[in-house]
């Protein structure tokens, strides 16, 4: 049990990561494809511990950013209605060019997997 407000917050990131790494699992089975980067927009992606957590419990790189993505989402449908731009792709490359983004690599440690385990017996009792 978390006993100071610090714990409490890495009690918090760590369940994030690993219900991320869980849900991945699902999309992965359920699609038959592989997800090879792990893309965090909005607010949440200037929260860099969860961010690498995220990486490290999914062993898959993860993008952060842009930060305004629903902002720039409604920007970019307003501006291809307008005929300025005629694709997603180049709505994405607009969104790349004009976006900053944070890339975390997965460090490889094992304590993630144990951790999986742990928190996959967890789940299963509540």
């Amino acid at each position: 049990m978390p006993e100071t407000e610090g714990q409490l917050v890495r009690c918090a990131t760590e369940s994030l990561a690993l219900k991320y790494r869980v849900v991945l699992g699902w999309l992965e089975e359920l699609t038959g494809e592989p997800v090879e980067v792990i893309h965090i927009v909005g607010g949440g992606s200037k929260n860099t511990l969860l961010n690498q957590m995220t990486a490290d419990a999914c062993q898959r790189p993860v993008v952060a950013g842009p930060v305004e993505a629903t902002a720039l989402g409604n920007l970019l449908v307003q501006v291809r209605a307008s005929r300025e731009v005629g694709s997603l792709g180049q709505m994405r490359d607009v969104i790349r060019k004009s976006s900053e983004v944070e890339r975390f690599e997965p460090t490889g440690s094992s304590a993630w997997t144990e951790a999986a385990g742990r928190f996959e017996k967890l789940q299963r009792a509540s």
